[in-house]
C-alpha cells in the first residue's frame, strides 16, 4: 500500500530530525568566553531544553506509528490520581 510506505518513509524523516536534534542539544550552550547576559544564557538553554523535548515527543510518535503498522496494541498510559488534602477531597 502506498500510505504504509509514506508512513515509513516519514519515521525514518523523524528519525533523521531526532538525530539532528540531539546533535543540538550536545552542544555547548554557549561558546564565548565573554560576559554572557543573563537573558541570552536563558535563551540559550530553553533552546536545548526545546530541542530535547521535541526529540522525546518524535520519538514516542515514532514508536507509536510503527506499532500501528506492526498492528501491535497500544501501551496504556497509567494515569496517577492527583493527591488531594482531606478537605479538597470532600469539598464540592
Amino acid at each position: 500500500m502506498k500510505i504504509k510506505e509514506t508512513k515509513k518513509n516519514i519515521i525514518q524523516a523523524g528519525q533523521v530530525a531526532v538525530e539532528e536534534l540531539i546533535k543540538v542539544a550536545k552542544e555547548p550552550i554557549v561558546d564565548s568566553d565573554d560576559d554572557i547576559s543573563a537573558d541570552r544564557l536563558k535563551n540559550a538553554a530553553a533552546t536545548k531544553k526545546l530541542a530535547i523535548f521535541d526529540a522525546f515527543e518524535i520519538l514516542n510518535r515514532i514508536e507509536e506509528e510503527k506499532n500501528m503498522l506492526e498492528d501491535k496494541p497500544k501501551k496504556e498510559v497509567k494515569k496517577e490520581k492527583p493527591f488531594k488534602g482531606f478537605a479538597e477531597g470532600r469539598s464540592k
